[in-house]
């Protein structure tokens, strides 16, 4: 907050300072013409050079203060943001929305609407008071700094609400186009689907050159406005300087159509920030962290990555690891893994890399959502990640899914074996369960047996039937696990 008082007062200065630069011109010319002893201009021509040099210097620290706030404020925010979509997780494509142009948006907010703002509403009121609330000027700074800021905002959310089912529809032809040409070729569909997303293009151009001419409209009336309170000053007597001064002071308040217009597109990017941050304010339910290794098994969508996803939400920073809903961003390889842990040294990297077979290059782009990887590798880079992070307990929901069993056990069990503190494993497969120090059955969505390998195995229940099965089917000696119980035989995926 003093970031933000400073760059607004700093703003003002620079603001007061150019107003304070074309008054004292204005007066020095008209002074200067009537020859004076050169005496008596010396003042003013001190106050011009101090002026000129000061607005400089004040812009510039205006800027510096300003970007320092914000940005530091929008490093804050999207940690919160991080954190509230941890405990509540959303769609990839939407989470990402939320996490990098939704927090941009409050960044444009910041600096593009509400420190222009702040700065134009103190200078007017500053320029009012110097001036006796003339009433041109009033006028003036009511409409450039009240009324076209409004109209343009108007405008713009129209504009935006017109063109919003064109721009969805062109960005679906453009998937459509992108990823399956082949097939429109094959059928012979592409010229017709190329000519459909034309007319698109065309029809969005129109909206938008239509959306301009209204932007162009106000920024004439805001220019008529300047010289008509120009025109009344002078026909109320008032002096070269003061006339000069007021267009200077609306000047300020005439680019307050503009943040108008960039309110009206980023204020759901805001609106959707606020409404992340209060799942952080709103405390998750209490689950209790469990101690030592703790297998859950259940059938799917009986409740167990959920219970893994609220144990992450009410421990934070204490239980992290593999979840269903880990996302891989379009980086290298390298930058994945270290959102663990950002100073991580290349030695580092290597060693978790060797603990799961990672065999992908680090400076390798893996593609959105690891896109580039297979499911094996896009696993294992998720577990080099967990394993960087080193949390006190390890939480893994199907951490070797896709890969070859006898692979992926071996995996698994370095993995076990490095895990310094408390291990949380969601998995299908029951045969790494069996030396863990309890094992939890999930059946719609509650706990139905809890106990260790021996305890359940002697227990009829699910994880008995579940066992037996397992056992039957020889499952530990051949197929590729899939993570729904299901396994085939090994197709190199890994």
């Amino acid at each position: 907050m003093r970031r933000v008082v400073l760059a607004v007062v700093a703003g003002v200065a620079a603001e007061l300072a150019g107003i304070g630069l074309v008054t004292t011109a204005a007066w020095l010319v008209v002074r200067a013409a009537q020859q004076p002893p050169l005496s008596a201009l010396a003042v003013a021509v001190v106050a011009v050079r101090t002026l000129a040099l000061a607005r400089g210097g004040l812009r510039y620290a205006e800027r510096l203060a300003g970007h320092s706030a914000v940005l530091r404020h929008l490093a804050e925010v999207r940690g919160r943001v991080y954190e509230a979509l941890l405990r509540r997780p959303l769609p990839d494509g939407d989470a990402l929305v939320r996490l990098v142009s939704d927090v941009d948006g409050v960044r444009d907010a910041l600096l593009r609407c509400a420190l222009p703002a702040a700065v134009a509403g103190v200078v007017g009121v500053v320029a009012l008071v110097a001036t006796g609330f003339a009433r041109p000027l009033l006028v003036g700074v009511l409409v450039t700094a009240c009324v076209l800021p409004a109209v343009a905002h108007h405008a713009a959310r129209r504009h935006l609400a017109a063109v919003a089912p064109d721009r969805a529809d062109l960005a679906e032809r453009a998937v459509v186009l992108l990823e399956g040409a082949r097939e429109l070729a094959a059928f012979g569909a592409l010229d017709r689907e190329l000519a459909a997303t034309g007319r698109v293009v065309d029809a969005l151009a129109d909206r938008e050159r239509r959306g301009g001419s209204g932007e162009a409209a106000v920024a004439v009336v805001a220019v008529v406005v300047q010289f008509g309170v120009a025109l009344a000053l002078l026909r109320q007597g008032a002096p070269a300087p003061v006339v000069l001064g007021s267009i200077a002071v609306l000047e300020v308040t005439v680019p307050l159509t503009s943040a108008g217009r960039r309110w009206a597109e980023v204020r759901g990017s805001v609106g959707r920030v606020r409404e992340a941050l209060r799942a952080t304010a709103t405390a998750p339910p209490h689950v209790e962290l469990p101690t030592g290794r703790v297998g859950v098994v259940g059938a799917s969508g009986a409740g167990k990555s959920t219970f893994l996803r609220a144990l992450a939400a009410a421990h934070p920073g204490v239980a992290r690891g593999v979840l269903d809903d880990a996302h891989v961003f379009h980086t290298t390889a390298a930058a994945n893994v270290r959102l663990a842990r950002p100073d991580a040294s290349p030695e580092e990297l290597d060693r978790v890399a060797a603990l799961v077979d990672l065999d992908v290059p680090w400076d390798a782009v893996v593609g959105e959502n690891g896109g580039a990887l297979s499911g094996g590798r896009r696993q294992r880079l998720l577990l080099a990640r967990a394993l960087l992070a080193d949390p006190d307990v390890l939480l893994l929901d199907e951490p070797v899914e896709g890969l070859p069993v006898e692979h992926g056990d071996a995996v698994l069990r370095r993995v076990l074996d490095h895990a310094r503190g408390g291990v949380v494993l969601v998995t299908h497969r029951l045969a790494p369960l069996v030396d863990f120090d309890r094992i939890v059955v999930f059946e719609d969505g509650r706990v139905t047996q809890e106990g260790t390998h021996a305890e359940l195995v002697a227990t009829p229940g699910h994880y008995r039937d579940r066992w037996s099965t397992e056992r039957m089917a020889g499952r530990s000696s051949a197929g590729t696990s899939t993570g729904d119980g299901s396994h085939s035989p090994s197709n190199g995926t890994n």
